[in-house]
């Protein structure tokens, strides 16, 4: 009998989360056409490129020409060989003649071969060792390649000797292969559709693998369907034939309900990654067998409620509107990252409410906007721009009118932050006296002074530099009465957050000498893409420095901050923890280890606790771990149980009212 996991009945209960009320259709609600697999089964799973990740003769050529001055060139013609006979271009016995011609290997050339290929198993078969070795009774593999390698390699994972059918070497006296055993079937065209037959296995077959010579079993009838493999290798010829494409093993249990190492095959799962984010994030989800998509520029609200639709995570930067209508008609959305600081872009009200989880990366740009704003106060209190253009001109102004150093000009901080504070230790360390105004209360670095008030802070500063968040309280926090209470000739910074100073302010007090001096990284609207053009009334004015929104616009940052999302997403994907979420209860959760972890989110209302563990106490199910946070809106409860339970179990866990999202790993 085919051991089937007690938990997978429908999709929804992998990563992919699930609304109490959820419509979502799982493959227990599949029609007659595609059922799963019967308990008469039969699984016929090749070897090469399929088992494991190389094709085995391949390998055995970089074995044996190692010394051989054409090596390359003909390691080169074994590949095209061997994918031409795999895409159905030449005949098998044409294709093994000619590679067996090439390979020039011996017998003592086997066991380097069979440790190479120990390395080389595929991914998605070491997890489920568990599931081969359990249906090792219904598993064949049938392999155009050679038993002498084979049968170490799937016998490690529970595969039955006796069910290996496969090819054998020929050896001269001397030991090297000369051929093979051409009575073998497997040698011969049509090899696998004559052993197939032969076998006449009593019940339904499932093909999986990724060269046509695996179809030819469908093709004959004498399977129920063909599942091209394509976790190593993508073949399209196969591809145009299979009745089922399978990314992994873990799709192929996942699709026919079998059991399996992963609850939910990543393969499904779909990353949505927008305004260029660093490629290091594309190949950390790429890595981890994630669907990615990935577009240049920023989408507008209707463009992104289009693309959003079964994306399960989506990347984003400052530019794109997550806003509430974007959340409602994210059918699958789990998890947001915003890479960058600010996450004022994003509706976080709404994804609480959806059971959402937003992260976004604090700390990883703050040196390049320090460094960023550092320069332009240097650039700006020395009047360099205004001089440079001129010397564009053919203008030779050689003056020290308005022109100062910063060593000992007080730097006006709004906002103390990550930023903030780091900005504070370089001024200091350039000799310059700081202040700062935060409407929390924050411990002050080196010699750093707080003042009371923001009215306070803009009549001692000479220089003002801008670090608050983007709440919408902070709309023009800076406008005509703010300017108006600063020094005259002050420079003034804004690499923070657009809305937060009144344009219109600023240019007047630009155009009135009130401020002599401006640095703008931010505006309250920008373009989307890099082909629109930027407008602003701030164009054109003398001594002011306008940087397109690239304060954590470097190579350094964008690399950490690709690293550091990809992580928090990935942790919540892969384990439930939310450790750094900016709207979700904090949890950093174990490793899970030998058991099913369910992750519920609900309303934050009492009893719901109590309702969970009297279901697991109504059956009789172990809890070897549980972890429960709340925040005012929601609250988060963790539960790792034991393997065996029903699916009862499941359903009543997510029918308790205020339920949001019900997910299962394990």
């Amino acid at each position: 009998m085919l051991t089937k996991a007690p938990n997978v009945g429908t999709a929804d209960q992998g990563p992919t989360p699930t609304d109490r009320n959820s419509a979502e259709r799982g493959p227990a609600e599949r029609g007659p056409a595609d059922r799963g697999p019967a308990d008469q089964t039969y699984f016929v799973i090749d070897f090469d490129s399929t088992f494991t990740k190389v094709e085995a003769l391949d390998v055995l050529g970089e074995i044996s020409l190692i010394g051989r001055p054409d090596r390359d060139d003909v390691l080169n013609q074994i590949k095209v060989i061997t994918d031409r006979g795999m895409s159905g271009e030449i005949s098998l016995a044409e294709s093994l003649r000619l590679r067996l011609g090439l390979l020039n290997a011996h017998r003592d050339h086997l066991p380097a071969l069979i440790e190479t290929l120990m390395g080389k198993i595929s991914d998605s078969f070491q997890r489920n060792k568990t599931f081969l070795t359990e249906n090792a009774d219904r598993i064949y593999i049938v392999s155009s390649g050679f038993k002498e390698f084979i049968v170490p390699i799937v016998t490690a994972l529970g595969i039955k000797e006796e069910h290996v059918f496969a090819n054998t070497f020929e050896f001269d006296e001397a030991g090297n292969i000369t051929g093979c055993d051409c009575d073998n079937p497997l040698s011969t065209d049509k090899g696998k559709v004559k052993l197939i037959r032969d076998l006449n296995l009593d019940g339904d077959v499932y093909v999986i693998g990724d060269g046509y010579t695996d179809y030819e079993i469908r093709e004959a009838g004498l399977a129920n369907k063909f599942y091209a493999f394509t976790e190593n290798v993508v073949r399209p010829k196969v591809i145009e034939k299979a009745d089922s494409i399978s990314p992994s093993l873990d799709d192929f249990l996942f699709e026919n309900k079998l059991s399996r190492s992963q609850s939910y095959p990543k393969s499904r799962i779909n990353v949505l990654l927008l305004e260029n984010v660093h490629p290091v994030a594309v190949q950390l989800f790429e890595q981890e067998g994630f669907n990615v998509e990935i577009r240049k520029g920023a989408l507008d609200e209707d463009e992104l409620i289009q693309a959003i639709q079964g994306v399960h995570i989506l990347g984003i930067r400052s530019k794109t509107q997550v806003t509430r209508r974007v959340i409602d008609s994210a059918n699958k959305l789990m998890t947001i990252g915003a890479f960058c600081i600010g996450t004022n872009q994003i509706d976080l009200e709404a994804c609480t409410e959806k059971g959402i989880a937003v992260f976004n990366a604090p700390y990883s740009n703050t040196r390049s906007v320090v460094e960023l704003a550092i320069g332009e106060i240097i650039m700006l209190i020395r009047n360099i721009v205004p001089k440079s253009n001129l010397m564009h001109q053919g203008v030779w102004d050689k003056s020290a009118k308005n022109s100062f150093e910063v060593r000992g000009k007080k730097l006006g901080l709004i906002g103390y932050g990550n930023i903030g504070t780091q900005l504070s230790v370089v001024a200091e360390a350039l000799g310059m006296e700081v202040y700062f105004y935060d409407v929390v209360d924050k411990l002050a670095l080196g010699n750093a002074r707080k003042c009371k008030s923001l009215d306070e802070l803009l009549a001692v500063s000479d220089i003002i530099s801008l670090h608050t968040d983007g709440r919408k309280d902070n709309k023009n926090l800076i406008s005509y009465r703010e300017f108006g209470m600063m020094k005259n000739g002050v420079i003034f910074l804004n690499l923070s957050r657009g809305h937060i100073v009144d344009i219109p302010a600023l240019v007047d007090a630009i155009e009135r000498g009130k401020v002599a001096g401006a640095g703008i990284d931010v505006f309250p609207y920008e373009p989307k893409t890099n082909q629109e053009e930027f407008m602003s009334d701030l164009r054109n004015l003398p001594n002011v420095i306008l940087t397109p929104h690239i304060g954590g616009s470097t190579e350094e940052a964008q690399e950490n901050i690709g690293n550091f999302v990809p992580g928090k997403l990935l942790e919540y994907i892969n384990n439930g923890s939310t450790y750094g979420s900016v709207n979700f209860p904090e949890l950093q959760l174990p490793l899970l280890k030998g058991s099913h972890r369910l992750l519920h989110i609900h309303a934050n209302v009492p009893g719901i606790l109590a309702q969970i563990n009297n279901i697991f106490g109504k059956y009789h199910i172990n809890i070897q771990g549980q972890y429960l946070k709340t925040t005012e809106q929601i609250g988060y409860v963790i539960t790792d149980i034991a393997k065996d339970y029903s699916d009862e179990v499941v359903q009543e866990l997510k029918n308790i009212d205020n339920t949001i999202k019900f997910r299962m790993l394990y």
